[in-house]
């Protein structure tokens, strides 16, 4: 009995940590990753926090149609911000509703869609963000 009340006590320490962590809203063309493994960006230059961007054949409109499909696959997805070539989402997680940033930017003339999913808050996403990107990559893709 003692050690489910410790563990309860633990979890609760954790989860009262964790929200009250501190939170940065993303800057408008700012495609970088922090120091922090929990953001993956095509603009990256280092190997860890870079994936590769989106690419596309199609008319620029009809990219977008499909990349916001794509995203709304997704569970939890809120876009805060479309315009013609520009895509801002907030992705909430399940238990804590943590927000996670996810951006595209459009390069019609080059064919790219530049990508970035970043958490705002904690340290390490376990790979969650590089994850969700390459699940759009692939729903995108079809």
């Amino acid at each position: 009995m003692l050690l489910k009340q410790q563990a309860l006590l633990v979890m609760t320490l954790l989860l009262v940590l964790c929200s009250c962590a501190k939170t940065k809203e993303i800057v408008v063309d700012d495609m970088s990753c922090p120091d922090s493994p929990n953001c993956v960006s095509s603009q990256a230059a280092d190997p860890a926090h870079f994936i590769e961007p989106f690419t596309f054949k199609d008319k620029p409109t009809n990219a977008m149609s499909r990349l916001k499909a794509a995203l709304l696959n997704e569970k939890r997805v809120t876009i805060v911000k479309e315009t013609a070539g520009y895509l801002h989402a907030e992705v909430r997680s399940l238990l804590f509703r943590f927000v996670d940033d996810v951006e595209f930017t459009l390069l019609p003339d080059k064919g790219l869609i530049h990508i970035r999913s970043a958490s705002r808050s904690g340290y390490s996403d376990f790979g969650v963000n590089r994850r969700r990107l390459e699940r759009i990559r692939q729903s995108f893709q079809e």
